[in-house]
């Protein structure tokens, strides 16, 4: 039998398996960002620094002021307990589920390990291997200068270096050791991982089986679509079969939500037998671009009816919204979208644009207001001030009783 699901229910219970029917704590530490990333299990890493470094960003949402160091001492020690993979795309995952993405390194191995220039460049690629196993973690440009300087071997450049130590960590030769502001130091990964990690095999049907039961944990409510996009597979058949275990074992409970179509039909959807039914979301937040929550755009837009991409590519006259406009979530739906920059020079957080969703309640001004200015104090800016872009602009302005700037391409509305 298929249950109805109503979609205000649906966002409801998709926003309380990503945590945002929790308070948010008092005191942020290392148990709390961890149980975060239990709920999560993964966090999506980007190098845009606008406002702040993307992998930050979903445990604000959910837990307000943190201290970041505590989640770089998780995931970019020598040896973390949350580390690099490519999961949905580069991310960071727990050690323990290394083993569960090896059927991904594999499938990158075969893409990648014997193409033109995987074959013309094994001398490389060996040479690495034993750069880090006489060094330790280095950085690229470490390898680099002894590369120049012709101390091993022949002569590589950095593109080359680079490229090499990006293949060996896709294939899992390779694991990330840290960083240097946003660096990566590459290591071997029996530097990096324990050995249980890596003797650890999963057989790949169970793998993805596994991941597809996190996904489904990490949503929800989510379609096939929802489930394999999570962690990125392609495999669709495998996908689909994981999902026929998980409907067997009673772990999975057919459903559908009103208004979800795909291709003009009711969409077919999976309801996690432990997933919690709130009646209430009580939440405000400022979302990344790759948050769980809004990072597949299919489901942003059948969840919350928002039609969401990221304009960093777009040329500057041709944007709607702003360079990076980041979802606002007020109650249980993204209400407005607001453009960011933390201007560390002049210690403010700027607001180049801001727009509401239709059907904005009356009181997401104030609630941005009070999480702009949250947003302010993690960031360590002293004041917040609001251009005069956007159809949101006056309103938070007011909110935050705040000084105005004008945006730096002379939008206004």
């Amino acid at each position: 039998m298929t249950t109805t699901l109503r979609r205000a229910d649906a966002r409801r219970i998709a926003l309380a398996a990503q945590g945002f029917a929790r308070p948010r704590p008092d005191a942020v530490g290392t148990r709390q960002i961890t149980g975060a990333l239990h709920r999560m299990r993964i966090l999506q890493i980007d190098s845009v620094n606008v406002f702040s470094r993307s992998h930050y960003m979903p445990l604000f949402a959910r837990l307000g002021a943190y201290d970041t160091a505590l989640l770089d001492k998780l995931a970019f020690a020598r040896r973390p307990s949350w580390v690099e993979s490519w999961a949905h795309v580069a991310s960071l995952v727990s050690v323990d589920d290394w083993p569960l993405l090896q059927f991904r390194r594999d499938d990158l191995r075969a893409k990648y390990g014997h193409d033109a220039w995987a074959e013309a460049n094994q001398p490389l690629l060996q040479w690495l291997r034993d750069e880090l196993a006489d060094r330790g973690p280095l950085r690229p440009a470490e390898i680099d200068h002894d590369a120049r300087s012709g101390s091993r071997g022949s002569w590589w450049g950095w593109d080359d270096v680079k490229n090499g130590l990006e293949r060996l960590w896709l294939f899992g030769e390779v694991a990330i050791a840290g960083r240097r502001g946003f660096e990566r130091r590459y290591a071997l990964a029996s530097d990096v991982l324990p050995a249980s990690v890596l003797d650890t095999a999963v057989p790949r049907g169970e793998a993805i089986r596994e991941l597809v039961r996190r996904a489904a944990v990490a949503y929800g409510v989510a379609t096939a679509s929802d489930l394999a996009d999570y962690w990125r597979i392609r495999d669709r058949p495998a996908v689909l079969a994981g999902i026929r275990d998980l409907v067997d074992s009673g772990e999975l409970l057919p459903v559908e939500v009103d208004g979800w179509r795909i291709a003009g039909r009711p969409a077919k959807a999976w309801l996690h037998r432990d997933a919690a039914r709130p009646r209430r979301i009580d939440a405000a937040a400022i979302l990344t671009p790759f948050d769980p929550v809004v990072w597949f755009r299919d489901r942003a837009e059948r969840l919350f009816d928002f039609d969401y991409r990221i304009e960093i590519y777009t040329p500057a006259p041709q944007r709607r919204f702003g360079y990076y406009s980041l979802p606002v979530l007020v109650g249980d739906d993204v209400v407005g979208r607001i453009d960011l920059k933390a201007d560390r020079a002049d210690s403010a957080l700027r607001v180049q644009s801001a727009w509401w969703e239709p059907g904005a309640p009356p009181e997401a001004a104030d609630r941005v207001a009070a999480e702009l200015r949250t947003a302010a104090r993690w960031q360590g800016l002293e004041h917040v001030t609001v251009s005069r872009w956007g159809d949101a602009a006056d309103q938070i302005a007011v909110a935050l009783r705040a000084d105005r700037h004008d945006h730096p391409d002379g939008r206004t509305n």
